[in-house]
């Protein structure tokens, strides 16, 4: 992938990764009923990998924090050279906030649902966090920063020297018990006195002092709504995706691409525009839409045809001309009622230095190089297993499902989810056999390929074997496991710099390294 040697006859190939479990947060017990408001919808690692978010069908945006290093003394780099090797990446739970409620729009008598769509992280700035997250309909853009806590200091009343008729004794020496209370707050003892008959002690308060607020060195994160970007799409929103020079962003719909200025939350311009002059013509709808990582003035968008766009904002305002179209072409003969269904693109990701564009479709991963418009470099076969249930699968509706894919940092290897809540890694190095297939579970290796196979860009006869092998035995994944519909792994993301997958199974997240 990089560069284009052959690393097969070299010997060069990076050997396959021992997977192992890391973390789980949100675990559920056997035979617990998950809660529909709390399925993980959406996954994000900011570009630094220090920080994950989390969305969920609640609406809610959950926010987890790095800490295996923090307190490791010494620059990264001298620990890099010491015998121990360096821990794998843990996280804990920073903070939470309800990103978006439900709605319903009168005019259209249409019930807008509170589910977190897409998570994306924008620069940092001053010590704080910036991310947008966005439902059907509405963008907003958060600020989460750790704001240190106020505290009421030095109160005239000891609440421990109460007297039995409900008054208060106070002395000169209150000084002593300093009570401190945070955001204002009393204690009960205070305000159940308080609110009987208060007494002076004889003689009166000797010396009256009023409240004083203080700074602790303590501090809470705090999540702060800054923008709200809405009345902008007629459809669902489906994408949001940052751009490099960190001003811009775009949001994508069924039909339409909009681009926005991160400060002015009530004005965007529409950069694609699908929708035919007459309904009836529509025969293919945006899916998935992202910006080039490094070019501010390219980006890509995929369709539920199967084809990937990529196009200039340089060349005009509207840009419905795309620049270059990849898309794989099928042979007629092996056509059917479900091949434009399962050639649907669900996700596309560019890989971190923006030459490869990797696509996931509900059969297979496929990885595009961006100057080689003639078809996809590689091919990675992840439900051929199920061709001969697609009927079962469109009839519960299953086959609409949309899995997402990732790459890692090095652009190595790639990721995808599938059903039981398993996962699977590809290496993408020419001549690279390494297929490894792992289980959502404190146990993922169980369910290892123990014969991996390498699909290329030539998968007649491996497309052979994987089909004889599902019609022989149809009950089974294709690996031998019992298959499952009802339990997909659809999120996942991959660390940025290191190997180490955070996907999601219903509530829990799980985070696995190498």
């Amino acid at each position: 992938m990089n560069g284009g040697d052959e690393a097969g006859a070299s010997g060069d190939l990076p050997q396959p990764l021992d997977w192992r479990f890391s973390q789980v947060f949100g675990e559920r017990s056997a035979g617990e009923e998950v809660q529909e408001v709390d399925i993980i919808s959406a996954i994000e690692f900011d570009k630094s990998g220090d920080h994950l978010a989390t969305g969920d069908r609640g609406g809610r945006v959950v926010l987890f924090e790095r800490t295996d290093y923090k307190n490791t003394s010494g620059a990264r780099r001298d620990l890099e050279g010491t015998d121990y090797p360096l821990r794998h990446p843990e996280f804990r739970y920073k903070t939470e906030f309800q990103s978006h409620e439900p709605e319903f729009d009168y005019l259209k008598s249409l019930e807008i649902e509170e589910k977190i769509n897409k998570i994306r992280w924008s620069q940092t700035a001053n010590g704080a966090l910036f991310l947008l997250s966005t439902n059907d309909k509405t963008i907003k853009f958060w600020k989460v920063q750790d704001k240190k806590i106020k505290k009421i200091c030095d109160i005239n009343t000891d609440p421990s020297k109460t007297l039995g008729n409900g008054s208060v004794a106070s002395s000169s020496n209150s000084n002593s018990t300093n009570t401190c209370l945070t955001n204002g707050g009393l204690p009960d003892k205070v305000n159940n006195s308080l609110s009987n008959d208060f007494s002076l002690p004889p003689g009166g308060i000797p010396l009256l002092r009023l409240p004083v607020v203080t700074t602790s060195h303590e501090t809470s994160p705090v999540a702060r709504c800054r923008r709200v970007y809405t009345h902008a799409h007629d459809y669902h929103i489906n994408s949001i995706s940052n751009n490099s020079d960190g001003e811009t962003f775009i949001s994508a719909d069924d039909l339409r691409i909009n681009l926005w200025n991160l400060e002015i939350s009530n004005q965007s311009f529409n950069i694609v525009d699908v929708k035919p002059a007459n309904m009836e013509d529509l025969t293919e709808v945006i899916t998935s839409a992202e910006f080039h990582p490094t070019h501010c003035n390219m980006l890509a968008y995929s369709s539920s045809k199967g084809s990937i766009r990529l196009i200039d904002l340089r060349q005009s305002a509207l840009c419905d001309s795309h620049s270059k179209l990849f898309e794989d072409t099928e042979t007629p003969s092996s056509r059917s009622f479900f091949t434009e269904i399962i050639a649907s693109i669900s996700d596309i990701k560019f890989a971190k230095e923006g030459r490869y564009i990797l696509s996931r479709d509900y059969m297979t991963l496929k990885l595009w190089d961006i100057n080689m418009d003639s078809g996809p470099v590689s091919t990675f076969q992840v439900h051929e297993h199920l061709r001969p249930k697609l009927c079962d699968l469109y009839e519960n509706d299953s086959i609409f499902d949309k899995f997402e894919c990732c790459l890692s940092g090095d652009g190595l290897r790639v990721s995808t989810g599938s059903y039981s809540n398993l996962f699977r890694v590809f290496g993408v190095s020419p001549g690279s056999t390494e297929s490894t297939t792992l289980e959502a579970s404190k146990n993922p290796m169980r369910r290892q390929v123990t014969t991996p196979s390498r699909p290329s860009r030539s998968l007649s006869s491996i497309t052979r074997v994987v089909r004889r092998g599902a019609a022989e035995s149809p009950g089974v994944d294709g690996n031998g496991n019992s298959f499952d519909h009802t339990t997909k792994l659809l999120h996942l993301a991959w660390h940025p710099t290191e190997n180490s997958i955070a996907c999601a199974a219903a509530n829990s997240l799980y985070m696995y390294y190498a």
